[in-house]
């Protein structure tokens, strides 16, 4: 509903400007194969039903000049520790700072996701906002998926104590998409935008990112 009141309220007051509305990759039907724009719909979570929702009331608006994202996963600093790669860091630094036990209890390692760092993301919805066409859904993506586990295991080796990992299968979903892959192919085309931060630097950056924000926390906060 909130697409919904900011299209409403553009088109009462007769403003016409553009509206990068970010929707999701889980608006696809799972695929193992790259994902395109024209790849079939069919979300299988209520989260992607509802973002299919939102971007079907933006594609119908008539205010502003509205362009559709579709953000793939991103990761890098200032992200929530909802996020798996934030979560890995998180508890690194934690376990760094003597605040928990140096074990990791994870999910599943083999799931394979298309990540892209924040930084470049933020980047890609501005060039769309200046440059990419109303009415056209674009991926935001890198064009490669890499394995939970190897993420993983590149945080942990930049711990700077020994870190356990056990695997806990109270954390095991079994409806998670084995691979979420998507193409670029389309805002590279339109906008000219590419990724240009690496994994490696995005997995650095977030522990850092981590490990400042437990210094300045204080004591029993």
């Amino acid at each position: 509903m909130g697409t919904h009141a900011l299209l409403a309220g553009l088109e009462q007051t007769g403003l016409d400007v553009p509206v990068v509305v970010t929707g999701s990759a889980l608006v696809y039907r799972p695929s193992p194969e790259p994902l395109t724009e024209g790849s079939p719909l069919g979300p299988a979570s209520p989260y992607g039903v509802s973002k299919l929702a939102q971007e079907m009331i933006a594609r119908r608006g008539t205010a502003g000049r509205v362009i559709v994202a579709r953000p793939f996963n991103h990761a890098g600093p200032r992200q929530s520790d909802a996020y798996v790669t934030s979560s890995f860091a998180r508890q690194i630094a934690e376990a760094e700072a003597g605040l928990r036990e140096p074990l990791l209890r994870v999910g599943n390692l083999d799931a394979r996701r298309d990540i892209t760092d924040v930084r470049d993301t933020v980047r890609a919805y501005r060039l769309l906002a200046e440059r990419g066409v109303p009415g056209r859904p674009y991926n935001v993506c890198r064009g490669e998926a890499y394995r939970v586990g190897d993420l993983l295991e590149s945080l942990v080796r930049r711990s700077r104590i020994p870190i356990a990992v056990e695997l806990d299968p109270a954390r095991l979903r079994p409806s998670d998409n084995p691979v979420v892959l998507g193409s670029a192919e389309r805002i590279r085309a339109d906008t000219g935008w590419i990724p240009r931060i690496g994994i490696e630097e995005t997995l650095t950056d977030l522990l850092e990112f981590w490990r400042a924000a437990i210094r300045r926390t204080p004591a029993g906060g």
